[in-house]
């Protein structure tokens, strides 16, 4: 259970999200889409353009394929490491996704909310057990600002 009312997560500084960029290998992309307009999608072939691994999570498109991935229903359907979780969902299922998140082994690094995506009692509680929490930002945003000659 979260609390409605948790003290703030700091907001991560630029030098936390290159760690987070330079570090990370797969994303598990909660919401993605096969639709190529849908920035689920876009963003997801972003970072699959940039070196990493995707592995989508939809439960309407479970056991299809996208980026080259069989898409997993949830979390708990992933059986490999997952470096970031990165949700294109509304706020209200981020608590939901946080306790997958932590049930999940080994532990995701980071939790990574899209743009809009904000929930502070699911924050708090993924920082508080230790993830690094990403909110309202939207990779394939901050990656150009932060290497502008990538």
């Amino acid at each position: 259970m979260t609390d409605p009312n948790p003290a703030p997560v700091p907001a991560p500084d630029d030098a936390t999200l290159r760690r987070i960029f330079d570090e990370a290998r797969v994303f598990a992309c909660v919401g993605a889409s096969a639709n190529p307009a849908r920035p689920s999608h876009y963003v997801s072939q972003f970072l699959v353009d940039k070196g990493y691994r995707v592995i989508p999570v939809n439960p309407g498109l479970a056991g299809q394929t996208l980026f080259g991935e069989t898409v997993r229903a949830d979390l708990a359907a992933i059986d490999e490491a997952v470096d970031v979780i990165d949700v294109f969902r509304q706020s209200e299922a981020l608590p939901g996704l946080v306790e997958e998140a932590l049930a999940m082994v080994p532990r995701p690094a980071v939790l990574w909310a899209q743009l809009g995506v904000i929930h502070p009692g699911a924050a708090r509680r993924a920082h508080d057990a230790g993830m690094t929490v990403v909110e309202n930002r939207c990779p394939k945003i901050e990656y150009p600002r932060l290497y502008a000659n990538r």
